[in-house]
């Protein structure tokens, strides 16, 4: 992906102002930064569900707005809201995104990622009486559903339980061989370390830092986090 110049704006209120960023096949970047400091709001313009304001937004070689339609088939995005059909069990809400997005052997493809993510035992049940971590588990899944070449992630640990995590980091790991990418919105700074390549520091809309942390530990990404929204 590549952003050049991009903004938005909520009313008055400047949220995102003139942000320069690439991230290549196979990069992991973190993001983080203060609340209210544009993160989310500049990773739901990536994830094509806000418009950029100002500047240039190309996402998996698609310029946006235009090319919304088509980028949208190669993002896996997840929020903090597993955003699922609570009436519907965990296979149902996938069959539902395996047939938006043309998955193809979708009833093994499901099951394989059920399996995964240990919800095979709890298919058939409606979400509404899953956990918040199965919950959250159960989103996971929906974003690997298509195989994605782009993951969004607005705070991915925050409600994962264990199962989930480990699922998760372990998708993460696996970048670096198979050209996908990763976009990762955190406030769990110490994670960055072990989860990304690079620091994207933003505040107050703009991008104030993006350097790689490879060979840094938890503390020294801490510390440099910390001196940058000083």
């Amino acid at each position: 992906m590549s952003a050049r110049g991009v903004g938005h704006v909520y009313g008055e209120r400047v949220a995102v102002a003139d942000v320069h960023l690439d991230v290549a096949a196979g990069e992991r970047v973190a993001i983080a930064g203060p609340n209210g400091a544009g993160k989310s709001t500049l990773l739901r313009m990536v994830a094509t569900l806000l418009r950029s304001g100002t500047g240039t937004l190309t996402v998996l070689g698609e310029e946006l707005p235009g090319g919304a339609r088509r980028a949208r088939c190669g993002i896996g995005y997840l929020a903090h809201d597993p955003l699922a059909y609570l009436d519907l069990s965990p296979r149902q809400n996938l069959r539902v995104y395996a047939d938006l997005f043309g998955v193809q052997d979708a009833d093994r493809r499901i099951d394989d990622l059920l399996d995964r993510v240990d919800l095979i035992a709890r298919a058939d049940d409606p979400v509404r009486v899953l956990s918040r971590g199965m919950a959250q588990r159960l989103a996971l899944a929906r974003m690997l559903l298509h195989g994605p070449r782009l993951l969004l992630l607005d705070e991915p640990h925050a409600s994962l339980d264990a199962a989930g995590t480990a699922l998760l980091d372990a998708e993460l790991a696996a970048m670096h061989s198979d050209g996908r990418a990763a976009v990762i919105v955190t406030h769990e700074v110490e994670r960055i370390a072990s989860v990304a390549d690079r620091l994207v520091v933003m505040r107050r809309g703009r991008i104030v830092v993006d350097e790689r942390v490879a060979g840094r530990g938890p503390a020294q990404v801490r510390a440099r986090f910390e001196e940058c929204i000083a």
